[in-house]
């Protein structure tokens, strides 16, 4: 391939997926197209700024003639960007259809005037809503909970519609909650390192034992590149992981690795409007092309921890 295309490249997921590919693409062009909002940050891509196969656009994929620049003599497209802080998405939920939906719409219509051989769209484990019990397969019907859930779900039935009519050539993935560093502190893990770090106590929606399994960016990257190669163009796999957490027991790890007592630093406040109880997935599909999740979460932490301590003056107040 001689140029790859990657939305949101510099947040958390998008700049994992930009390691991973410059590395395994070095003679091809690899163009990140990012808005540059709150979560993303210029230093998750800064090593390679300056490369002369890096190009970063910053630009709104609801902007089609941004879309035409970044995606023109395009061989890959990855579509990571969206708006995807559930919490966020119950106050401003506007902002999470524009971004996900009309910017999904955007960029499959530019890549159907472009005609790019290959488009791969990151969806997310939540289109499936809550299961409690079991796993959901990708044949399963979509039946999200919350505005950024729907949100997803609606810009995958945009990229159903063009590949129903215009034969769009895209791969849908699904996969679990990632950890890994970069990742801006909303979510639970990098939000709980630094609230300990300042001796902050943690809150816990409801009761805390809402359960997430949790996939290592790095092995959501290694299952793109294998899909990149290997998948079927017009399928949708899941990516998935055996390591599942309840948010209590989240933050009892976090505790015991800064030293702090459970009883002293965890608390809990009023749930949210709909907080899902479980999501999972099964993986067998992308299992049967060789791919698995390596790395464990109970291993990386003191790594991960590492990071945020060493740079939390990005996000004091």
């Amino acid at each position: 391939m001689k140029k790859i295309v990657i939305t949101g490249g510099a947040g958390f997921i998008g700049s994992h997926i930009v390691d991973e590919y410059v590395e395994n693409y070095p003679n091809a062009k690899i163009v990140v197209l990012d808005k540059m909002t709150y979560a993303a940050d210029i230093r998750n891509v800064q090593r390679h700024i300056g490369n002369k196969n890096f190009d970063l656009i910053v630009g709104d994929i609801c902007d089609l003639a941004t879309c035409e620049q970044a995606l023109e003599g395009a061989d890959l497209l990855i579509h990571a960007a969206a708006e995807s802080h559930v919490d966020n998405s119950f106050g401003n939920s506007l902002v999470f259809s524009q971004t996900n939906v009309v910017g999904t719409h955007c960029l499959m219509e530019t890549c159907r005037k472009l005609k790019t051989p290959k488009i791969i769209h990151v969806s997310t484990d939540e289109v499936y809503g809550e299961v409690l019990e079991g796993e959901a397969h990708e044949e399963a019907l979509l039946k999200p909970t919350n505005p950024y859930s729907a949100s997803k779900a609606a810009a995958e039935m945009v990229i159903r519609g063009f590949m129903q009519s215009f034969n769009l050539p895209v791969i849908m993935i699904r996969a679990n909650n990632m950890f890994g560093t970069r990742q801006y502190p909303e979510k639970i893990i990098p939000k709980f390192i630094l609230m300990l770090n300042n001796d902050e106590k943690l809150t816990l929606h409801g009761n805390g034992e809402n359960k997430r399994h949790f996939l290592a960016v790095r092995d959501f990257t290694n299952a793109l590149m294998v899909l990149t190669n290997k998948g079927e163009i017009g399928e949708c796999y899941n990516i998935g992981t055996t390591q599942e957490y309840q948010n209590i027991e989240m933050a009892k790890m976090l505790c015991g690795l800064f030293d702090k007592s459970e009883d002293d630093y965890i608390t809990y406040v009023e749930d949210r409007p709909f907080n899902d109880g479980r999501y999972a997935v099964n993986w067998d599909k992308i299992t049967a092309l060789g791919w698995k999740p390596k790395i464990s979460l109970e291993e990386q932490m003191p790594e991960i921890i590492k990071w945020y301590v060493e740079r939390a003056e990005r996000w004091a107040a």
